[in-house]
C-alpha cells in the first residue's frame, strides 16, 4: 500500500513539472518512395530534410540543370544572345529520346533552345547549345565538370550534356540540390520552367511541360524532370511561399506519380516546419569607432545587411544578437580591416557572423606627418 502511495506521489510529480522554454518537439517524419533525396532552403543552402542524399545514381535528364547554368551565365556574360541563331549539327541532331526532332542544318534561336530544354527536356536542344558555348559536346562536358567542382559537388561525373544513360555518369541528390541553387540564382530561368505549354517553329510544334507540378502545387517556379531506365524517375523542384525558396530533389522513383508525390511531400514539410525572420542590426553597430595613435581620432565602419534567416518554427526562442566591437582602435588602419562583428544566435548556436570593417584607412601619427598636416593647412590658408 505504502508503494502505491508513493508511486501515485512520484506521477504527480512528474506531470507538474512544465515544460522548459528550451524543449523542442519532434519534427514528423517523412515516408518517401525515392531511394535518395534532400530538401534545402535556397538562399542559405541549408539542409532541411535527407535521405541517402550523397548516394551516387544516374540522374537522367536532370543533369540539364548544370546545362542550362552554363547557358545562363554565357548570356550573363555575353557570349550568348536570346535572338542569336544557332544552327544543329548532325551529332546534336543524332540525339534520341526526348528531343523536337532537330535536322542537320536547321536554326533556332537561343531563346527557343532554352525553352526546348528547359520544358520539353530536348536533347537535341541541348546539345546545339553546349556546342555553342565550348564548341564540341566533349569540351563543354569537361566545363560542366569544373563548375561542378567549383560548386562542391564531390560526388558527380558528368559525360554528356543531356542525361542520356551512359555507365559512370553520375550524381547525387545533394549535388543536384546545389546546382540547382545556384541556376536559380537567375531569376530569368523562372520565365522558362514556369511554362506549361507553348510552341516553337511558329507554331508548328507544341511543347508541354514534363513538370506536372506546375499544374497542382501551390507556389512551384520549376525546375527540372528526368527519367531513364538506369536512373528511374528523377525530379529538382523548386518552390516559393512567402520568401522562403525550397528545392527538393528526388532520385531514383519507380514511377512518375512517386516522383512528383515525394517532391511534393519533401516541398510541403519544408513550409509547414520553416520559416524565414528578418534579423536587424545592433542599434550601435555601424557607428563611428574610436582611433589611437592615428592623424584622425575617428573612423567610420560598415558591414552587410544580416538579410533573413530560416528557422523552425518548432523554435520556441527568438533569434538574439551579440556585437562584439573595439572601443578603440590602435593605428595605422587599413580599409577593410576587421574592427568586430555582429552575431546571431538561437538557442545557443550561432546561426551567422557579419564582420564589420573599416571603411577608410588611416595612417600612424608620427612626427613627419604632423609636421606635413600643418605644412597643407598652411598651404590652404
Amino acid at each position: 500500500m505504502l508503494k502505491r502511495i508513493i508511486s501515485i506521489c512520484l506521477a504527480v510529480v512528474v506531470l507538474a513539472i512544465p515544460l522548459t522554454a528550451n524543449a523542442k518537439a519532434k519534427m514528423p517524419s517523412l515516408n518517401l518512395n525515392a531511394p535518395s533525396a534532400v530538401l534545402i532552403e535556397a538562399d542559405t543552402g541549408k539542409i532541411l530534410f535527407e535521405k541517402n542524399k550523397d548516394r551516387e545514381r544516374a540522374c537522367a535528364s536532370i543533369t540539364k540543370v548544370m546545362t542550362l547554368l552554363l547557358v545562363m551565365e554565357a548570356l550573363d556574360s555575353g557570349q550568348l544572345k536570346l535572338d542569336q541563331k544557332l544552327t544543329a549539327s548532325a551529332h546534336a541532331a543524332s540525339m534520341g529520346g526526348s528531343d523536337i526532332w532537330l535536322e542537320e542544318g536547321e536554326s533556332m534561336t537561343v531563346d527557343d533552345l532554352i525553352k526546348a530544354t528547359a520544358v520539353a527536356s530536348a536533347n537535341d536542344a541541348a546539345v546545339v547549345l553546349a556546342e555553342a558555348i565550348s564548341g564540341s559536346e566533349d569540351a563543354f562536358v569537361d566545363k560542366m565538370n569544373k563548375r561542378a567542382k567549383s560548386l562542391g559537388m564531390k560526388n558527380t561525373t558528368f559525360l554528356n550534356c543531356n542525361g542520356l544513360d551512359e555507365n559512370g555518369h553520375l550524381t547525387t541528390a545533394y549535388d543536384v540540390a546545389l546546382m540547382s541553387r545556384e541556376l536559380i540564382k537567375y531569376p530569368k530561368i523562372f520565365e522558362y520552367t514556369s511554362i506549361w505549354i507553348d510552341n516553337l517553329r511558329g507554331g508548328k510544334t507544341q511543347i508541354v511541360n514534363t513538370n506536372k507540378l506546375l499544374k497542382t502545387y501551390d507556389g512551384i517556379t520549376g525546375l527540372k524532370t528526368g527519367t531513364t531506365a538506369e536512373a528511374g524517375c528523377c525530379m529538382s523542384a523548386t518552390a516559393e511561399r512567402d520568401g522562403l525558396s525550397l528545392v527538393a530533389v528526388v532520385l531514383g522513383c519507380k514511377s512518375g506519380t512517386e516522383r512528383f508525390k515525394d517532391a511534393a511531400s519533401l516541398l510541403d514539410y519544408g513550409f509547414a516546419n520553416y520559416t524565414t525572420q528578418k534579423l536587424a542590426l545592433p542599434k550601435n553597430a555601424r557607428d563611428d569607432v574610436q582611433v589611437e595613435g592615428g592623424m584622425v581620432k575617428t573612423i567610420k565602419v560598415e558591414c552587410s545587411d544580416p538579410g533573413d534567416m530560416i528557422v523552425s518554427r518548432m523554435a520556441t526562442n527568438k533569434i538574439t544578437s551579440e556585437l562584439k566591437i573595439k572601443k578603440k582602435i590602435e593605428a595605422p588602419i587599413k580599409k577593410g580591416d576587421r574592427v568586430g562583428e555582429v552575431n546571431y544566435y538561437l538557442d545557443g548556436e550561432l546561426l551567422k557572423n557579419i564582420p564589420i570593417t573599416a571603411k577608410e584607412s588611416v595612417d600612424k601619427m608620427t612626427f613627419s606627418s604632423v609636421l606635413g598636416g600643418l605644412f597643407n593647412s598652411l598651404l590652404e590658408l
